[in-house]
């Protein structure tokens, strides 16, 4: 097990670096000048020469980069172009709403998606199974942008029960825990979608086992050879899925934090591409590609725990 995290350390270091190269050059290929956004219609040739000496950007492109990686080796994000505060301090204050918004949406997927495929598994072919695969293919199928607005206008507009949007509340408060309903079903359905499917395919092929007939013939009652003998192998794939999944939330946070117009992570970084604030949009990928590497990793550890017959060594 030792092993395996060291490698994968290893691993996410030079991911990293491969990530960092690949968005640093993207960033300086794409259109639109940093200079002339911050000087604005009425800065002149000199004035933008100025802005770019300044941000370090006359410089060749090679050399930003290897600066770049001088000053992250050093734990330095460097400084947004557009508001001159520290990248980290733009990340650390944001990132507790996206966490927040990622984990709680992984714990709806999670409760509605494993609960609906195991029903759906033991009790096959019937109105719940056949309404729990019609929910999968919606879930997946619906865009988040239309689904939060929707639920918006139903419970927000119409029935006034929750807050439109926003993000300010502690998440165990209950006001923290309003604002975070809509954004954590509008985010978790698509992952819920895809984990009741994964949970009902593998429990269908877990219950039909040998070892499971074995106990049923044995007089163990069905709930207990459910939860205890055919859930445990059956959430093995299941756990790759939700591992993916929470990554991809962490990363895909972008459109529901601007349709329910939450500070995150996700909003930070539409804005700095939009006004291509360079360190910022470079840390903020970083982060995400970091946090989907660990949890990856995390994933891997489970498995080993979950079934002992999984061995990384």
């Amino acid at each position: 097990m030792i092993g395996l995290i060291v490698r994968r350390f290893f691993q996410m270091i030079i991911l990293l670096i491969g990530i960092s190269f690949l968005v640093f050059m993207s960033m300086h290929i794409a259109p639109g000048d940093p200079a002339s956004i911050i000087g604005g219609p009425t800065a002149n040739a000199s004035d933008l020469e100025a802005i770019r000496k300044d941000l370090g950007l006359d410089k060749p492109v090679l050399v930003q980069y290897l600066d770049y990686m001088g000053g992250l080796l050093q734990g330095d994000l460097g400084y947004s172009f557009q508001t001159s505060q520290s990248v980290s301090e733009a990340i650390i204050t944001r990132f507790p709403n996206t966490l927040n918004l990622a984990i709680a949406s992984m714990i709806v997927a999670v409760l509605i998606g494993v609960t609906a495929g195991i029903i759906s598994a033991v009790k096959q072919n019937s109105w719940f199974d056949v309404s729990s695969t019609t929910f999968a293919l919606a879930g997946i199928s619906i865009p988040n942008f239309w689904l939060g607005t929707m639920l918006i206008l139903l419970f927000s507009v119409t029935l006034q029960w929750l807050p439109v949007g926003g993000l300010n509340a502690p998440f165990y408060t209950i006001e923290g825990m309003k604002q975070l309903i809509l954004p954590a079903i509008t985010l978790g359905t698509g992952s819920a979608a895809m984990i009741a499917r994964m949970s009902r395919s593998t429990m269908l092929e877990v219950i039909r086992a040998d070892y499971v007939r074995t106990a049923k013939a044995k007089g163990v009652k069905q709930r207990n050879v459910i939860w205890i003998h055919a859930l445990r192998n059956a959430m093995i794939p299941v756990i790759t899925v939700i591992g993916v999944n929470f990554g991809a939330l962490l990363g895909g946070t972008i459109i529901t934090e601007q349709v329910f117009a939450i500070n995150g992570v996700g909003r930070l970084m539409i804005d700095a591409i939009a006004s291509r604030d360079f360190p910022v949009v470079q840390a903020t990928v970083l982060l995400v590609a970091a946090l989907f590497v660990l949890v990856n990793l995390i994933v891997d550890i489970i498995y080993a725990l979950i079934d002992p017959r999984i061995s990384y060594d």
